[in-house]
């Protein structure tokens, strides 16, 4: 049988991911926050794609550090205020070209409210349901086989050292465990913004697997951590 599927060239391959607003800690000590969808999970450990343009990467280098804020719906309007918004100054010729410009006032501007973190210096976002701290643990180079972008495009893997969730999406008689049902993720999938559908699409086998079995190294190691001020 013949596929109906037919063969095409997207500029980009965005089918659909969460949105992340990372927040950072600028040289001036001021913290910046920034809205990506390039990231993915496994443990406690996170890769975050990031163009070397920007500031947030070049923040998580110097600092070694930042914040992995999770928007929900209820914070679409403040994730679109944030498109197209850079803490970098001048503007980079490459985000010029797309119609960005230069605001250092990025919480003010999408209504945000920084609050300490626990085991870095970066703000966490306190209208976010879910805050995860995290530590750079490595740079990986992506695209480095194609000399005319050798170096644009960066992988940051981060370890997580805190997880900070609303008790409204906790699953009801779990300390640990978030409820996927509360849950409701602000997911952008080309370019575009929405949330989840109500319900289970079916019945999961999956989660028929107790989640503790996944439990890494990272989570014992990451409770012994704190925020050493005097580094």
């Amino acid at each position: 049988m013949e596929a109906p599927h037919v063969t095409i060239e997207p500029s980009i391959l965005y089918f659909g991911t969460p949105v992340v607003l990372i927040s950072t800690l600028n040289e001036d000590g001021t913290a910046n926050v920034a809205p990506m969808s390039s990231a993915w999970w496994l443990g406690w450990r996170c890769l975050l794609g990031l163009a070397a343009v920007s500031k947030t990467p070049q923040n998580i280098i110097r600092t070694g550090e930042c914040v992995l804020n999770l928007p929900s719906i209820g914070e679409a309007t403040a994730v679109n205020k944030l498109a197209r918004l850079t803490g970098t100054n001048p503007v980079p010729e490459i985000k010029q070209k797309l119609g960005y410009t230069y605001a250092a006032n990025k919480f003010e501007i999408a209504g945000l409210t920084p609050v300490p973190s626990q085991t870095v210096r970066a703000p966490r976002i306190l209208e976010c349901p879910v805050q995860m701290e995290a530590v750079l643990s490595a740079r990986h180079d992506m695209m480095a086989d194609d000399p005319s972008v050798k170096g644009f495009f960066s992988g940051y893997e981060v370890r997580i050292t805190r997880v900070h969730v609303h008790p409204s999406i906790l699953l009801e008689g779990h300390a640990n465990r978030v409820d996927a049902d509360k849950w409701k993720p602000l997911i952008m999938s080309f370019q575009k913004l929405y949330g989840l559908a109500d319900g289970e699409a079916l019945a999961s086998r999956l989660a028929q697997i107790d989640g503790s079995i996944y439990r890494m190294p990272d989570v014992d190691r990451a409770r012994d951590e704190t925020l050493e001020l005097a580094r």
